[in-house]
């Protein structure tokens, strides 16, 4: 069954509003034994999963392989603490565009300076101040998805009628994965700045 365009564009945007910003008081402030760990990450992260219900967000596996790779501090008696699941929410969303090498680079400086750091700015703050951001793009967002999926619309033209509707639903796709590309390339431009010493010297 064919989804029709406006209900496409609809469930689209439907799915945008369906990733929710975990904020830091949803985090227990109690240290957390792994599985402990993974059912929180599965509980509020589920419905950014492609198959929700299926797919894991986190599982011990991974946790293990963060702790091998340096992406996550070792837990104290086997718990974590609420910074260690501030650093897997950064871990999650990096993942599925950056290499381990990169959020190496990328979250190195940010665990040396605020994991653990009793201090006024510490990495709650740091956390904060991501995802505020984050929040306030998502309108944004919203309306280049819609510009990005009209324009779609008008491609194709002259393509035989059997084929037009999925030659659109393609040109939408590549309008999509080519503005991911752009901005992965920017990404990357500025993870290898801050690799080969453009990164602020040390507090």
């Amino acid at each position: 069954m064919t989804i029709d365009n406006n209900d496409l564009l609809n469930s689209i945007l439907a799915s945008l509003d369906r990733v929710k910003y975990i904020s830091p008081e949803d985090i227990p402030n109690i240290d957390l034994y792994m599985d402990q760990i993974t059912t929180f990450m599965d509980s509020h992260l589920h419905s950014t999963a492609r198959n929700p219900g299926e797919d894991k967000i986190l599982t011990k596996t991974m946790i293990n392989n963060y702790a091998k790779n340096d992406l996550l501090p070792p837990p104290v008696k086997k718990k974590y603490s609420k910074e260690h699941v501030l650093l897997l929410i950064f871990i999650y969303y990096y993942k599925g565009i950056l290499s381990i090498n990169d959020i190496q680079t990328l979250l190195g400086p940010i665990t040396e300076r605020f994991f653990r750091r009793g201090e006024d700015f510490n990495l709650e703050d740091v956390y904060r101040e991501a995802f505020s951001m984050e929040e306030r793009q998502m309108q944004a967002l919203k309306e280049d998805v819609t510009a990005k999926y009209k324009a779609a619309q008008e491609t194709f033209r002259n393509a035989p009628e059997e084929d037009a509707d999925f030659l659109r639903k393609f040109a939408f796709i590549c309008a999509l994965s080519f503005d991911v590309y752009l901005k992965r390339l920017m990404i990357e431009k500025m993870i290898d700045e801050l690799r080969s010493g453009g990164r602020e010297p040390k507090v």
